[in-house]
């Protein structure tokens, strides 16, 4: 037998620092790594979702806060609208309805069912809903469910013989009411 001569490569030390790693505790670290990871993850998540809800809920303005700016449109000399006649002001999202006893209200475009845009037909003088087929009175009034309730309006205002309507405010109501209506 041959003996073959000790190199440094062939020599090991009993007490050599150096441990082998074993396949093992790679996978466990990689699992404890992915595990932090997906902790992390969750808690970003977590703290997204919660910060998405709270904006949401205390996003809204206060309804009564005095301090709004108002949206304030011109529509016209007050002469210039006929009695018992609407214009179309769909800019401005809002239907002028000049009143058989000649005063003014500014009703919304919207219909109280769902939402749809009304039309105003002026020879049947009322606003038809095309989708579900709702009408309401020159005043905005139900005529023909199945809108629940009369169309919302805007204020309107009389200033040095030009009719305004603030269309930033759009007030609801159930049904007409003569405080709603403003005259030259």
């Amino acid at each position: 037998m041959k003996k073959k001569k000790q190199t440094k490569k062939n020599i090991v030390k009993k007490d050599n620092p150096v441990k082998p790693v074993s396949s093992e505790s790679k996978i466990e670290s990689r699992r404890a790594f992915l595990t932090k990871l997906w902790k992390g993850l969750g808690l970003v998540v977590s703290l997204e979702v919660f910060a998405v809800f709270f904006g949401f809920l205390f996003s809204g303005k206060n309804e009564n806060d005095e301090s709004r700016s108002k949206q304030i449109f011109q529509a016209g000399k007050a002469d210039s609208f006929q009695p018992n006649t609407v214009t179309a002001f769909r800019g401005g999202r809002f239907y002028l309805a000049r009143l058989a006893d000649g005063g003014f209200i500014a009703l919304s475009i919207r219909c109280t069912h769902l939402g749809c845009s009304i039309n105003w037909e002026d020879e049947k003088k009322k606003f038809v809903c095309p989708c579900h087929a709702s009408s309401f009175a020159i005043n905005g009034d139900v005529e023909n469910p199945p809108a629940p309730t009369a169309l919302d309006y805007f204020p309107v205002m009389i200033e040095s013989g030009f009719v305004k309507v603030d269309i930033g405010t759009k007030l609801k109501r159930n049904r007409f009411d003569k405080s709603q209506v403003e005259y030259a």
